[in-house]
């Protein structure tokens, strides 16, 4: 009778970078979700703690590693990442005139110390993902869910907001929402689309009972672009990016076209049009601010100060003007259109996932939560990561079907 063949030997390095795969995609897809509902600080200390060890395995197993130079040129080629360091650059260009410039000058340093994260975070992770890390994904997803679930209808009491005005339940609603499509597309990639469905209830349930609605209406607009680009993967890929660079190119029109509309429907002491009012002052008084912008920072500091009216939107529609002008403008609207055009493209099957993604986060964004705030910026970064995570997933489509023929013919 033959000897099985003997078994190769383990590679301790290998082992021991594997592990450390593990707990660090443990940590973020479900330790993370699950810590924010309770925490507000959970996303800035956990997110750095899993990305860290992401890149100690990938420092330990260098094997299954993009070469760092091929993924950085990747990233730093496209059209996208210009106009990112364009509007890197005008920012701290404009630490010259803005009236904050310590506060405006950390806040643009810890800004680029998450991106210069990400990038590392991208650069370590393995060129082929196992599936067992993946399916964390929705695991962590769907337990966050139910519990936002149960603590939405008094979170508001035994959780209370910080001095943001935000509560850790509407922060871990706000990352529900964003890993909420990397989820459905990764278990939709692998045809388990009753586990998806399941999924996604569980997420709009802990959202329908979150203190406040950013998130429900964030989630809504990427279900109506995630549908969209199902039914038609090109128009809808199209119509989110030129959407959103348009909107936010054409930002100071906006009041003007909105005021008449709403004032009708809401009354003319409606905080909207009040708040649509205040813009609209801003742009025909101080016309010249339309191309240099205020400075970084200004927005949410000249409200506590007073050099902004407290009932100004809270948009980044309105902040990107105020601050960065027709420069920051512009080379932001082009950023999310590169961004978005590029989302999910060698992979199909995750495009409407990616799109559902961006529009989540673009609608929040839109609609008050402060787009330099580090646990949104951390968040938008992790889904980020999270959905490369995916696409790496995909090198294998189909199980191989086991054959009983090997079997039979060795008795």
């Amino acid at each position: 009778m033959p000897r099985p063949p003997a078994s190769a030997p383990s590679d301790p390095a290998a082992d021991a970078a594997a592990l450390l795969r593990r707990i660090g995609f443990f940590g973020l897809l479900v330790l993370l979700p699950l810590a924010a509902l309770v925490s507000r600080r959970a996303i800035v200390i956990l997110v750095p703690i899993g990305l860290a060890l992401l890149i100690l395995a990938a420092f330990i197993d260098g094997g299954g590693v993009r070469p760092v130079a091929a993924g950085l040129t990747r990233i730093l080629a496209s059209r996208a990442a210009i106009a990112g360091g364009i509007l890197a650059g005008w920012c701290a260009l404009s630490l010259i005139w803005t009236p904050f410039p310590g506060p405006a000058g950390e806040r643009l340093l810890n800004f680029a110390a998450t991106v210069g994260l990400t990038i590392a975070g991208y650069v370590a992770l393995p060129e082929r993902m196992r599936s067992a890390n993946l399916y964390l994904l929705p695991l962590g997803v769907g337990l966050a869910g139910l519990g936002g679930a149960v603590l939405g209808p008094f979170g508001g009491a035994i959780l209370p907001a910080g001095f943001d005005d935000d509560s850790a339940l509407e922060r871990a609603a706000m990352l529900i929402a964003l890993l909420l499509w990397p989820a459905v597309a990764w278990l939709r990639s692998r045809h388990r689309n009753a586990g998806a469905l399941a999924v996604a209830v569980a997420a709009a349930l802990a959202l329908a009972l979150a203190p406040r609605a950013i998130p429900l209406l964030s989630l809504a607009a990427g279900a109506a672009a995630y549908a969209l680009a199902t039914w038609d993967l090109r128009r809808g890929v199209r119509v989110v990016a030129g959407l959103a660079a348009g909107l936010v190119a054409l930002g100071p029109a906006l009041p003007f076209l909105l005021r008449p509309l709403l004032a009708p429907l809401l009354g003319a002491a409606d905080p909207t049009v009040q708040s649509l009012k205040v813009w609209m002052r801003i742009v025909t008084g101080e016309p010249l601010r339309l191309i240099t912008g205020h400075g970084f920072e200004t927005a949410l500091r000249g409200r506590m100060v007073g050099l902004l009216a407290p009932n100004a939107p809270s948009s980044l529609l309105f902040e990107i003007w105020y601050e960065l002008g027709i420069v920051g403008a512009f080379a932001a609207a082009f950023l999310l259109w590169g961004a978005i055009r590029q989302s999910g493209r060698d992979h199909p099957v995750l495009t409407p996932g990616a799109i559902g993604t961006a529009a989540t986060a673009f609608a929040s964004a839109c609609l008050g939560i402060g787009t330099t705030t580090a646990w949104w910026v951390t968040s938008v970064a992790l889904a980020v990561l999270v959905f490369i995570a995916v696409e790496r997933g995909q090198f294998r489509t189909a199980r191989p079907k086991a054959s009983a023929l090997p079997t039979l013919k060795a008795r």
